[in-house]
């Protein structure tokens, strides 16, 4: 199993793998396809198993009005078969020690007892939008003390 930058080569395996992992939805395609499309900074990696995309991830821009304050993590994918052996684990481990990510506070929407095993805790500050619950918006490196709207690449409220 490898762990690579998404390529020119697996971007196409990467969205038939979205689409495949979240087939009753259309979002998280229809939002990579639009960042791609709309030129936005998205630092994306995959996970590479007798040459077949399973796991995919991304990070874009978060933001504090017009200034970048962070990353926000998604999405995440990893292929039905493959579910539920650690892949998923492994890839976002891997990935959030890499210089660019490491360096950076790095904001996610999920479930509170799977990203604490990486260090996320449940954010106080910022808030989010599309956070009906505040204990999902969750960050790591978050050293934020001011109240403010996260914000995201307007992508996101386009899908």
């Amino acid at each position: 199993m490898k762990i690579r930058r998404v390529t020119p080569e697996t971007y196409p395996k990467a969205v038939g793998l979205l689409k495949q992992t979240f087939a009753k939805s259309n979002y998280e395609v229809s939002l990579v396809e639009k960042l791609h499309n709309g030129d936005r900074e998205i630092d994306e990696w995959v996970c590479i198993h007798i040459n077949k995309v399973i796991a995919y991830i991304a990070f874009t821009k978060a933001y504090n009005g017009k200034d970048v304050c962070g990353l926000h993590l998604a999405p995440v994918a990893v292929k039905p078969e493959f579910q539920g052996q650690g892949i998923g684990s492994e890839l976002i481990g891997f990935v959030l020690r890499q210089e660019k990510i490491k360096n950076n506070t790095i904001f996610v929407l999920g479930n509170p007892e799977y990203y604490k095993k990486f260090g996320f805790t449940p954010c106080q500050n910022p808030v989010c939008s599309f956070a009906k619950k505040k204990l999902h918006l969750l960050s790591i490196r978050n050293e934020f003390t001011e109240k403010f709207t996260v914000g995201y690449e307007r992508e996101f409220g386009k899908c």
